[in-house]
């Protein structure tokens, strides 16, 4: 090859070089802003459409869309805590609602996480009180929980936390799955059957009023289970993350006493590999727009900041603790 093609070559080399310089690039972002306006997608898991977790999810990805630049965020119905566990675990969403006994299940590899350890999940932050009521219906002759040996019981959607908390509660007292008539079903699908009579009483977790306990009250009087100290006691020794609860009186239609109850905590979990910063603002802007949280739901009223890691039973991610420390 002659001296003057090569030259003609390396000029040509160091023209391309130039004007790639000067943003050129047709395939690419041409600077690290351009990169950064890229839209973020959001997607939360919530839980059953009669559930408290879905009216709070839509809240949260309105709040998350109209509120930070670049993000798009949707909300999901689900099979809630267990199954929001695992839809984390495989990336196909990057938020969820889980109760906080089943991430720490997950992060500790216990319970129904047994030889399935996930030590990726991280806490954004709890949210509120979820309690276990355990509905029946006058007339079912059904006044504690002794009384639903031999019932059709509505314990929850396979996988989902209300029906560890069933399991665990039953267990507490002295019942095993042997001694009821095992139903798999979620919120809507319980109260339906309750309402046709297909069950006699149903296990529901989740914030107060509840739609789909308020569902049949609207045209049945409904019965509140009670557990009792020495119940939710012996709960407690072996399953600490629970807590005693009231349930006031007229929380339902037609409920003329306060109810003993027992709760855990709702929260949001994410994975550790979301970016710090998008964690830092999907939990600053959350807290910013309690409104839009009310609006959805009762329990939104008590999404606080300064509540925001009671009963946090996993590690932080990085980004929510950052936020924490900074609201000291």
């Amino acid at each position: 090859m002659s001296k003057r093609l090569i030259a003609v070559l390396l000029t040509a080399l160091l023209l391309t070089g130039l004007l790639a310089g000067c943003g050129g690039n047709a395939n690419g972002p041409a600077n690290d802003n351009e990169q950064k306006a890229e839209n973020v997608f959001v997607t939360i898991a919530t839980g059953g459409t009669a559930g408290t977790y879905f009216p709070l999810g839509g809240a949260l990805a309105d709040i998350w869309t109209n509120n930070i630049s670049n993000v798009n965020s949707t909300a999901q119905t689900t099979g809630a805590s267990v199954a929001n566990v695992n839809l984390l675990r495989n990336g196909e969403v990057e938020v969820v609602f889980v109760q906080n006994d089943i991430a720490y299940y997950a992060a500790n590899g216990i319970e129904m996480f047994q030889d399935n350890k996930y030590e990726d999940i991280k806490g954004l932050a709890t949210l509120y009180p979820e309690t276990i009521q355990i509905i029946t219906l006058e007339g079912k002759k059904i006044d504690s929980l002794e009384d639903l040996k031999g019932k059709k019981v509505a314990v929850g959607a396979a996988g989902s936390g209300t029906e560890a908390n069933a399991r665990q509660i039953l267990e507490a007292a002295g019942i095993t799955y042997d001694d009821i008539s095992v139903q798999y079903l979620s919120f809507s699908e319980a109260a339906n059957n309750l309402k046709d009579g297909n069950v006699d009483a149903a296990f529901v977790t989740a914030g107060f009023p509840t739609a789909a306990v308020q569902d049949i009250a609207a045209q049945h009087k409904v019965k509140l289970l009670t557990v009792d100290d020495a119940l939710a006691d012996k709960l407690i020794e072996k399953y600490p993350f629970y807590v005693k609860t009231v349930i006031p009186a007229d929380t339902y239609n037609g409920m003329a006493e306060d109810v003993k109850a027992v709760s855990v905590m709702s929260m949001l979990a994410v994975s550790s590999n979301l970016d710090e910063e998008i964690a830092y603002n999907l939990l600053k802007t959350m807290y910013e727009n309690p409104d839009r949280l009310k609006a959805a739901h009762s329990m939104g009223a008590l999404i606080k900041a300064e509540t925001g890691r009671d009963g946090m039973s996993i590690d932080l991610h990085l980004g929510a603790d950052k936020y924490f420390k900074e609201g000291k």
